[in-house]
């Protein structure tokens, strides 16, 4: 099982609710479950983060319009959408806007944790890159201006000499400053550099 293994129940059938939350918390999941998709948006801030088990047949706002609306919030929990008989189309969109997966109802104890434990995963993947990104922007912080010219520099794949040429100095300045932030990044070759400049997003701000 995951270590972030929360599961967020929305669907407005108490008998559904309570029938997953007791399979899933038999199974070891903290489950908190919610009555509606506007009920779960109003906490969705707070929650600790975790799969989203989500009906897609609701009063008021189905499940495609909080998944919708999630996105536009930037809460990236993963996904695993509920239908009923005959929604198939329905749990198709879904998963084009990033369902993990969709389970009919009535659903098998087997699916189900099967279906959130990807979702978990998934999860924390994305947890991964984040603190990674947030690890290697600390590190780059590090680095003087100029510096972080010269990296730039070797991101874009260019020689010592081309990088002298575009910042006025000479070849063997860059060749002290790529020397010393590599020092400094704690790398021992230009691919840790490169790994650590894609983690930290480096190549995206480079034009």
């Amino acid at each position: 099982m995951a270590d972030k293994s929360v599961v967020h129940i929305v669907d407005d059938e108490d008998a559904v609710r309570r029938s997953a939350s007791f399979l899933l918390r038999t199974a070891g999941y903290a489950v908190t479950t919610h009555a509606s998709g506007v009920a779960f948006l109003k906490e969705a801030k707070g929650l600790e983060p975790g799969c989203v088990l989500l009906d897609v047949r609701m009063p008021d706002m189905d499940g495609l319009a909080v998944q919708a609306e999630m996105i536009a919030r930037g809460l990236a929990l993963p996904v695993v959408v509920l239908t009923g008989h005959g929604d198939v189309s329905v749990a198709v969109r879904a998963m084009k806007a990033g369902a993990v997966d969709f389970l009919e109802k009535p659903f098998e104890q087997a699916d189900l944790i099967d279906a959130i434990e990807r979702g978990l995963e998934r999860l924390q993947v994305a947890e991964t890159k984040v603190l990674r990104a947030n690890e290697a922007a600390t590190i780059l912080a590090g680095l003087s201006p100029r510096e972080l010219d010269v990296f730039k520099g070797m991101v874009r794949g260019l020689p010592n000499k081309s990088i002298a040429f575009d910042l006025g100095i000479s070849p063997r300045t860059v060749e002290v400053h790529r020397a010393n932030l590599m020092t400094k990044l704690g790398v021992r070759n230009l691919s840790e550099a490169l790994r650590l400049a894609f983690a930290a997003g480096l190549d995206a701000s480079i034009t």
